[in-house]
């Protein structure tokens, strides 16, 4: 469960409008299962958002391509397919970046990895499985907001560019790092919805994230996480 934040800027020509993309920051929440034990983190680039070498919009997209390719996650996000791998890609070619592990394709869909296969279970696009044609296809934000998990909260993406040119780089990465959250709870969702979890394994997939901000909020880099943390208990109770 991912999210790449970008700050753009249009710029008139006579016959053209184009509009160019810098990548800022990515954060995605990651879940593994070892020995039947899940363990979470919430990783975030730049790791220091007053790193000139981290802020690189090379070393960003890089870092994270690359890291895919080495440790060949199955990636989830929501609008993902379409919208935010592709301006990833695009990014890291206009950047120059090489990143063939994460490129590398089976000769049979059916015999590997593929980021790039339409359909494939290792780039799940939750958009793709509830949202329809046109208007029937909702927002991330339109979606959980029915769920009671927390959409938008004091920010949403046509602040990023004037925050970036502000230098307020840690306040896209909490927005980054939310809308990361948003889409995890947003898959436990589906995936209960799919009955890939009991009733039980649902419960305690949502304990282990609760724990989870509680702890990582204490440390003054995600003290940003109580609101969210606050703002999911409260939609709780209200839906319950």
């Amino acid at each position: 469960m991912w999210k790449q934040g970008g700050a753009t800027e249009e710029e008139p020509m006579p016959y053209l409008k184009t509009v160019l993309c810098r990548i800022v920051s990515i954060s995605t929440m990651i879940r593994t299962v070892q020995n039947e034990e899940i363990q979470l983190q919430l990783l975030s680039l730049p790791h220091d958002p007053k790193d000139v070498v981290q802020n690189s919009e090379a070393h960003i997209v890089g870092t994270f391509l690359n890291a895919i390719g080495k440790n060949k996650p199955q990636l989830i996000g929501y609008n993902s397919h379409s919208a935010d791998l592709k301006i990833l890609i695009q990014r890291g070619v206009a950047k120059g970046i090489r990143a063939p592990e994460f490129c590398k394709r089976p000769d049979k869909p059916w015999e590997g990895i593929d980021y790039f296969a339409r359909g494939s279970n290792w780039n799940i696009d939750l958009m793709r499985i509830v949202g329809g044609a046109g208007k029937s296809t909702p927002s991330l934000n339109e979606m959980v907001t029915v769920c009671g998990i927390p959409g938008k909260m004091d920010m949403d993406g046509q602040q990023v560019a004037p925050l970036w040119l502000k230098g307020e780089l840690d306040k896209i990465i909490a927005y980054n790092e939310f809308d990361a959250l948003t889409t995890y709870l947003l898959w436990l969702r589906l995936a209960y919805f799919g009955g890939f979890f009991s009733d039980a394994q649902y419960e305690h997939e949502q304990e282990l994230l609760q724990n989870f901000l509680r702890t990582e909020s204490q440390k003054p880099e995600y003290i940003h996480l109580k609101d969210y943390l606050t703002e999911w208990e409260k939609l709780q109770k209200l839906t319950s």
